[in-house]
């Protein structure tokens, strides 16, 4: 579905943004210098095997930053951080034993393949001993939208199952949220803090494929295995001492020898606030190898002309799952898609800002962040650590899997309405004979899973957009429906490795897209703000 940009700046206010050099030979240089070649060549390097899969604290980080070291060095960058390129993330490792069983009542369930239990304590056993089970809904207490499934309720030392996604997906019109798309209240991280809040000591969310919007597997790979957590002085007491999730099939299985339809709970869920104590309880143990270790986000700053304190940042993340010992056959997650393609979109988005004759009057920085895929964790500690202050960053531009399906007549945007760097955007797109759409899937929560979210919650403008779903011809159009197939079930799998027969058209032009975005807020003088309908302010 197609929308018009309903939010845009005053005409006078675009007249000073994007008359500014706009179109100077330099910046029309520097926009075509954005090749195909070199964001190949970039996207097979990060995702060989020789780079492991780059996960964090591995070989592969080392790989990874020296690869964007040489090249920031080489472009002419300043390290953005003093003297280095780096900023260290202090990060805990926690690997739970796999041979943990879940017991819920009578019935054992077995690791990866019906339940997945971890914690985010440091501590090496944590235990639930015949924890109570209590069905809490949606687990969301949302006060703005009269809506509280905790309330008048003791959770403590209690185990709440959760149901994924939040109440608008089960109410697509819109009286319940906003409707398909959704809150952050339906992200699985919000609901492991809300069960914390609660004082709960366990939490287990029940997959569903669609509301999550990936498969099981996804789930099995992602949360097993080494999670990594920020380091927190009290050893993240205050969070539940086990969280997880459950199949469908194994929450049905114990709904009903509780004496409970799922279906028919979940039903009143979606209507209304819900809370049912299960008369059964859960009892696990989980012992975990801890080690504390030290990664890095990546930064690298082309100093303004004249406004070198005010900076827009680009994001995307620089890591990846690594690599499964335990797994025969091919073991390395590459990582291509997710998110190589993004790293060398900002790389040569970089390289561009480099190429020109007169540098933008804002600063203009690179930020590869660390362990986004184990929650977002080197942009919450940049968020919270930041090297340039937050009242002197204008925007952040986040680039995350982008666009392998060929030219796009639309750019989709994710969390479409959120701000006015959309206008920005509009105007870029119009260069290119394209048109702004909401993203496809919005009950997806993708603005809420990537990088520039970090940023949103402490109130910087923050962008995510990539190739949108209209091809720009026929031939793209039936690449697109060869390769969606190739392509199928790869997210967080060893089949997301670099492929000649990518189209790179729309990473080109996207990459082109935000280059012209961030150069043109780069020379303003204005602030974008959130629109009134976000959720997100400045302080």
């Amino acid at each position: 579905m197609n929308l018009q940009l309903k939010h845009t700046l005053p005409a006078v206010i675009l007249a000073t943004h994007f008359g500014v050099q706009a179109g100077s030979n330099s910046f029309d240089q520097a926009y075509s210098s954005i090749s195909e070649a070199d964001l190949r060549s970039h996207v097979k390097t990060l995702s060989s095997d020789e780079f492991e899969g780059r996960q964090p604290t591995t070989i592969g980080e080392e790989k990874t930053l020296a690869y964007l070291t040489e090249n920031f060095k080489k472009w002419g960058f300043k390290p953005g951080n003093g003297n280095s390129f780096l900023q260290p993330v202090e990060l805990l490792r926690i690997e739970a034993d796999p041979n943990v069983v879940l017991s819920i009542g009578d019935d054992s369930f077995t690791y990866k393949e019906n339940m997945v239990v971890g914690t985010s304590r440091e501590q090496e056993t944590v235990s639930l001993k015949e924890s109570e089970l209590v069905f809490v809904g949606y687990g969301v207490n949302a006060p703005e939208y009269n809506w509280n499934d905790y309330k008048g309720l003791d959770v403590k030392g209690k185990t709440v199952v959760i149901l994924v996604n939040d109440p608008g997906f089960a109410n697509p019109e819109g009286d319940k949220f906003q409707g398909k798309t959704m809150t952050y209240y339906g992200r699985w991280t919000y609901k492991y803090e809300e069960a914390s809040r609660q004082g709960a000591a366990g939490a287990l969310i029940v997959h569903e494929t669609e509301p999550a919007s990936y498969g099981w597997s996804v789930v099995a790979n992602s949360w097993s295995g080494p999670q990594y957590k920020l380091v927190q002085p009290d050893g993240n007491k205050g969070r539940v001492a086990v969280e997880g999730w459950l199949s469908l099939d194994a929450a049905k299985s114990v709904f009903k020898k509780a004496g409970y339809d799922f279906d028919k709970l979940k039903a009143k869920a979606n209507k209304g606030p819900i809370a049912q104590t299960l008369g059964t309880t859960a009892s696990v143990t989980v012992k975990s190898s801890l080690k504390r270790s030290t990664s890095n986000n990546f930064i690298a700053t082309l100093p303004g002309s004249s406004a070198k304190d005010e900076h827009v940042i680009y994001t995307a993340h620089w890591d990846h799952l690594g690599k499964d010992p335990a797994k025969e056959g091919d073991n390395i997650y590459n990582g291509a898609h997710d998110n190589a393609t993004g790293t060398a979109g900002i790389m040569e988005i970089a390289r561009a800002f480099a190429s020109l004759k007169q540098k933008p009057k804002r600063s203009v920085s690179f930020l590869f962040v660390t362990a986004e895929e184990q929650g977002l964790l080197g942009s919450q500690y940049y968020a919270e650590n930041p090297i340039y202050p937050l009242s002197k960053t204008v925007a952040n531009l986040n680039i995350d899997a982008m666009n392998i399906m060929g030219r796009t007549k639309d750019i989709s945007v994710v969390g479409f309405g959120k701000s006015e760097l959309e206008t920005y955007l509009e105007k870029a797109a119009k260069r290119q004979n394209r048109h702004l759409a909401q993203e496809g899937h919005p009950q997806a929560g993708y603005y809420y899973r990537s990088d520039h979210f970090s940023l949103a919650k402490v109130g910087v403008p923050a962008l995510y957009a990539k190739g949108g779903d209209i091809p720009v011809d026929d031939e793209t159009a039936q690449y697109r429906k060869k390769m969606s197939v190739i392509q199928r079930g790869c997210y967080h799998q060893v089949c997301d490795q670099y492929r000649e027969s990518w189209d790179f058209g729309g990473i080109v032009e996207d990459s082109q897209l935000y280059f012209e975005v961030g150069y043109d807020i780069a020379n303003s003088q204005d602030w974008p703000k959130w629109n009134k309908t976000s959720e997100f302010q400045r302080p």
